[in-house]
């Protein structure tokens, strides 16, 4: 089955900005490329991600700023991997692969009652594992929107001091939800935030990509079978 296009995602740049402050790289970010391998191509090395910029243009452009250093000869690009595809697809006879690169925004939210996780649901194709609240950010919408109102949404919290913590890509050919065969490249942009006033959480998107949402003790977080999205980071981000 084909099932259906999704809705426009933001056009997404990339500006590499060095220790003066200029901007020493610039470039749209292609399909299934990572932004710090192209800066790195480029002559390079990402220190560390600086800022998120969206501009109302027509696009609804959205610029990933990254604090750069110039790369030696030790900093070599590395050969592009192949692209994997999801274990057992089955591709039908004539089928076409539709790319599509999705923006989205993910909140690493604390509070006194630890590390809100959010569970994901038979439509998605990692029914059971964990990952953080968040989601695709809709046409027109900031990063930090799309952060408030996917927390809401999975777990009816509110969240204050909101800051980028990593942008981390993923490229993979697979099915969505819908059945439709994708070229999918996964943009995420990772935030911290404070939730002040935890309460027991509740989903309110209810059919949609999150089965349940809990509160977990921060020693407890590696008992759970997180995504393989963020299950190789998610301890390196609890210790800065």
């Amino acid at each position: 089955m084909s099932g259906h296009p999704h809705p426009p995602t933001p056009a997404l740049h990339v500006v590499g900005v060095d220790d003066e402050g200029r901007a020493v790289a610039s470039f749209r970010l292609a399909h299934g490329a990572d932004p710090v391998a192209v800066l790195l191509e480029q002559g390079w090395v990402a220190r560390q991600v600086c800022g998120v910029d969206t501009v109302s243009d027509p696009d609804h452009t959205l610029t990933l700023r990254y604090a750069v250093r110039p790369a030696s000869e030790a900093d070599a690009p590395q050969a592009r991997p192949a692209v994997p595809t999801d274990q057992g697809l089955v591709r039908e006879p004539g089928e076409q692969v539709h790319p599509y690169q999705r923006a989205a925004a993910y909140g690493l939210v604390t509070s006194a009652r630890g590390i809100l996780l959010t569970q994901l649901s038979e439509s998605t194709n990692a029914a059971g594992r964990w990952t953080l609240p968040g989601g695709g950010i809709d046409p027109g919408e900031s990063p930090l929107e799309a952060l408030h109102r996917e927390v809401w949404e999975e777990s009816g919290q509110s969240v204050e001091e909101p800051a980028v913590l990593d942008i981390h890509t993923q490229h993979w050919v697979g099915r969505a939800p819908s059945g439709r065969l994708e070229d999918f490249h996964a943009v995420r942009i990772i935030f911290t935030a404070h939730c002040p006033a935890p309460t027991d959480p509740v989903v309110h998107d209810v059919g949609g990509s999150t089965a349940a949402v809990r509160w977990v003790r921060r020693e407890e977080v590696s008992g759970y079978r997180l995504t393989r999205s963020f299950a190789p980071h998610l301890q390196a981000w609890l210790d800065l």
